[in-house]
Order: C-alpha cells, then sequence, then structure tokens
C-alpha cells in the first residue's frame, strides 16, 4: 500500500508497535470498537466466547482497555476472570439475568442495596420469581429457606447504611451444600479488606463507581467469577444486554485503583476516628461502625475484614427526622450527596432520600431510623472533618 492517494492515507494512517525496547507505563486507551484481521478463521473465533484467548473483534465483545481493568479487579479478588459494564446496576443485572429464569427462586439479605431490590422485585412480577429474605446474621435462618429451585443466595459484606456484616464463610457454606450460587456485593468493602471468592462465594460484584473509582468521575460495575462456565454463561447474557463500560472509563479507574489502597487505609481511619467521637456526644444516639466494640458484628469483621472496617458509618439522632434533615443541610465540608467511596466525605439522610418511600415502621424493619445520617468518609484531615460534624450537632442540640 505504497501508492495511496492522500485520501485514503487520511483514512488509513499506520499502526504504531512499541519497540521491545520499551513499554508504556500507563495501559493505553484502546478507543476503537472494531479490531481488523488477517485471518478468517481468526475472525469468526472470536465470536464464540470471551476474549480471553480469542483475541477482540468489537468492544461490546470486549475491549484491552476493558479487560486490563476487569483482570487487574479479578487478580485483585483471587478469581478467573471479570465481566465489566457501564454501571454497578448493569453488572448486577447482567449476572441475575443470566443466571434466574421463571419458577426460580433468590434467597436475598434483606438490607441489600436498593437498585437489586427493585430488579429482584421486577423479576418477581414480570418472571415469577419468587424470593425470600433473610437477615444475613444466621446460617440456620440461610438453610430454612433454601428450596429445591433456590437458584441464588444474595449478600453484602458490608450492607447499606446499617454496616452490618454477613457471615460470609458460614452463609456460603449452606448454600454450597445445597448447590446454590453465591453471590456477594463487595463494594463496601472491596478486595482490600475482604476476598469473598475465599470464603466459598462464586461471584463477587462491585459498583466500581465508588471505592475502585475513587473520583466522582466515573460510573462502571464489574463482576468476579470463581470458575470460567459461570463466566462465559453471564459473558453472553451480558452482551447481549449491552450495557458496555467504555475505554475511556476502564482508563480512569486503572488510575483509581493504583490508589486504592492508600485512599481506603485513610478513609477507614477517618471512619474510625469520627465513630468514636460521635458515640460520645450526646446529640447522637447510637453509632454504627464494625470498628467499634459494641456494633453486632464486631468480632466477625475483625475475622473477615483484613486491615480495617470500611469508610462507612451512620448514626442516628435524638431529634428525629428533622433533625437528620437539618443535620445534613448545615454541613459546609462535608457535602450532601449521593453515593459514596470517593475522595470527599459525602453525607446523606436516607429517610428523605434513598429510602423517602417507606414509613417509619418499614425503615425500622429494614434498621434505620428516620434521624439515620450516613457517612461516607473521605480523605480529608479527621479534625477538619469532625469540626465540620461538630457545628452541624449543635444545630440540632
Amino acid at each position: 500500500m505504497d501508492n495511496l492517494h492522500p485520501d485514503s492515507r487520511a483514512v488509513h494512517p499506520p499502526v504504531v508497535d512499541v519497540p521491545a525496547t520499551s513499554r508504556p507505563v500507563g495501559t493505553p486507551i484502546y478507543q476503537t470498537h472494531i479490531f481488523t484481521f488477517d485471518d478468517s478463521d481468526d475472525l469468526a473465533n472470536t465470536f464464540h466466547g470471551p476474549p480471553e484467548g480469542r483475541g477482540y473483534v468489537y468492544s461490546r465483545y470486549g475491549n484491552p482497555t476493558v479487560q486490563a481493568f476487569g483482570q487487574a479487579v479479578a487478580e485483585m479478588e483471587g478469581g478467573v476472570a471479570a465481566l465489566t459494564a457501564g454501571s454497578g446496576m448493569g453488572a448486577v443485572s447482567g449476572v441475575l439475568l443470566a443466571l434466574l429464569q421463571s419458577g426460580d427462586h433468590v434467597v436475598a439479605q434483606r438490607c441489600l442495596y436498593g437498585g437489586t431490590m427493585s430488579l429482584l422485585g421486577d423479576l418477581t412480577e414480570r418472571w415469577g420469581v419468587t424470593v425470600d429474605h433473610v437477615s444475613g446474621n444466621d446460617p440456620e435462618e440461610v438453610r430454612a429457606a433454601l428450596r429445591p429451585e433456590t437458584r441464588l443466595l444474595i449478600l453484602e459484606t458490608i450492607a447499606n447504611p446499617t454496616t452490618q456484616v454477613a457471615d460470609l464463610p458460614a452463609l456460603a457454606a449452606v448454600a454450597r451444600e445445597a448447590g446454590v450460587t453465591v453471590l456477594v456485593d463487595n463494594t463496601f468493602a472491596t478486595p482490600l479488606l475482604c476476598r469473598p471468592l475465599e470464603h466459598g462465594v462464586d461471584i463477587v460484584l462491585h459498583s466500581a463507581t465508588k471505592y475502585l473509582g475513587g473520583h466522582a468521575d466515573v460510573i462502571a460495575g464489574v463482576a468476579v467469577f470463581a470458575d470460567t462456565e459461570l463466566h462465559e454463561r453471564v459473558w453472553k447474557r451480558m452482551i447481549d444486554l449491552g450495557s458496555v463500560l467504555d475505554p475511556h472509563s476502564a482508563h480512569l479507574l486503572l488510575r483509581g485503583l493504583a490508589t486504592l489502597p492508600l485512599r481506603m487505609r485513610r478513609q477507614g481511619d477517618n471512619a474510625q476516628a469520627l465513630a468514636e467521637r460521635l458515640a460520645r456526644h450526646p446529640a447522637v444516639t447510637h453509632v454504627a461502625y464494625p470498628g467499634l466494640p459494641d456494633h453486632p458484628q464486631h468480632e466477625l469483621a475483625g475475622r473477615l475484614l483484613d486491615g480495617g472496617y470500611g469508610g462507612v458509618l451512620s448514626f442516628e439522632l435524638a431529634g428525629g427526622r428533622e433533625a437528620g434533615r437539618v443535620l445534613v443541610e448545615a454541613l459546609r465540608l462535608v457535602s450532601l450527596a449521593p453515593s459514596l467511596g470517593d475522595v470527599r466525605t459525602l453525607a446523606m439522610h436516607p429517610a428523605s432520600t434513598s429510602h423517602n418511600m417507606l414509613d417509619a415502621a418499614a425503615l425500622a424493619a429494614a434498621g434505620i431510623s428516620e434521624s439515620t445520617v450516613r457517612l461516607s468518609v473521605g480523605i480529608e484531615h479527621p479534625d477538619d472533618l469532625w469540626a465540620d460534624l461538630e457545628q452541624a450537632l449543635t444545630k440540632v442540640s
């Protein structure tokens, strides 16, 4: 192709390979949706499964930059492979729709993420999937809930916003005895604090939007698998659904992973310091944080979580719903915002926002009071964070 006209040259620039004597420090962004081939059999082979061992053909099926992020998380979790999605709910939807069908039964922890609960409700209404809810504390409760048609046990390592810690080894053992697949949302803990696959879990999910990204600039999800058969089953459903992570977002997530250990350590230390101070404040009636000795799963958290108790805590105020609303609006350094896992500290009043559809009784059943405030603690100086909380607490005292 030495004699091309300039207009053809513009469409077909040279592909520049990196010499074997050097390599890029960062993962390149493969901002392309198609890949070309010299051999038609090689092209045909890429349509028959995930890109591992087959190559890349179309970025909905797999992309090198996106694959690098998924593989990094899989290695951190100790899994064989990962699938990425354009959001955490994209990953949840891909897994549930791949593994469930009409007539199946699911056992789900009572305090799962609201989006997951909403999807389960939709599957119940339209597909006839039945769901039983359990506390996540008692293996015998799970055993009693299992049926011959049970296909999934769904848990969260650390629940939102109650910070309940699930006994993953004990609960997973019961499910595996019955041949039931165990799915765990590990968003709050990240693989730095807990690796559920090491405790008998089959699939681990993350809203990578949160701690893995860490900078409030990307939305993504990732699922990690303990075996290749499950991975390939879900891969087919994921590409059909089309919830695709784009290469630039994957690049931002790889950047986020590089600082994850530093951020998680600081966020956990800050959360511990704030939880201890809040527990002593007269306007606060209860603090939920696994690092506190009075937390119901404190001893379990010490065994299950590796190197910290996470960056999320919640607390209750004496003044009820209005006190919670007043406090979050009085904060100045801490931002009133949804989501979590950011380098900035974020506050939210669940009763008036994420759980506003629930009355007082329903909130109590979910382990949330009308005054509950959730904090996703960032990396600011702890004294500055406490000063802001303290001045806000004076408004409700």
